[in-house]
């Protein structure tokens, strides 16, 4: 019961710290641009992707990835061109509308993860400040292991990775304060 009620504290407060760190301060979302003109990008998406889902574009048939030649033509062919990485549902992301769903999920996977690094710091013979530590170091694996190598990859623009880097260790530096006094009562 301890575990569980450190988790929910913790949740609870990544959750606010989420809301924050999104509304008021933008780290969630640097180097993500709203506002854009879209109608014409969009009917040409209908046209071209066909199931939904994340397209890289342009990019190779994965059959044709392993020929040589093929990958020496298509670099060719698309040096000094566009990029993109999209997120692509033909119809629409009804979060825009009403967000009463996503924030319920988003609650309940902040609290889910709290109660597992509840857990972990449960198990680990320190004081609060060693714990809160342990937390914040959580939310810098987290973006690591997640983000990094989208960067790498995909090419996400570098300030969304350092704007979620510090979202996520300044957050559950807060949610593990949370969870490590909880924790620490009654000893």
């Amino acid at each position: 019961m301890r575990i569980f009620l450190a988790g929910l504290l913790g949740g609870l407060a990544f959750f606010f710290w989420g809301a924050i760190a999104h509304m008021a301060l933008g780290l969630g979302d640097r180097g993500v641009h709203y506002g854009q003109p879209h109608a014409a990008t969009l009917a040409a998406m209908q046209q071209e992707l066909v199931v939904p889902g994340i397209h890289v574009l342009p990019t190779l048939a994965k059959e044709r990835m392993g020929d040589a030649a093929a990958l020496e033509a298509f670099a060719a062919d698309t040096a000094g061109h566009g990029y993109a990485f999209v997120v692509y549902q033909p119809g629409g992301n009804p979060g825009l509308v009403g967000m009463g769903a996503n924030l319920g999920t988003q609650w309940a996977t902040d609290t889910l993860a709290a109660m597992l690094a509840a857990w972990l710091l449960s198990l680990a013979p320190v004081g609060f400040g060693r714990r809160v530590a342990m937390a914040a170091a959580l939310g810098g694996f987290a973006t690591v292991v997640a983000l990094v190598p989208m960067w790498n990859w995909y090419l996400f623009p570098l300030d969304f990775v350092l704007g979620n880097l510090a979202k996520h260790v300044l957050g559950w530096t807060l949610a593990g304060a949370a969870m490590a006094w909880w924790l620490g009562r009654g000893r």
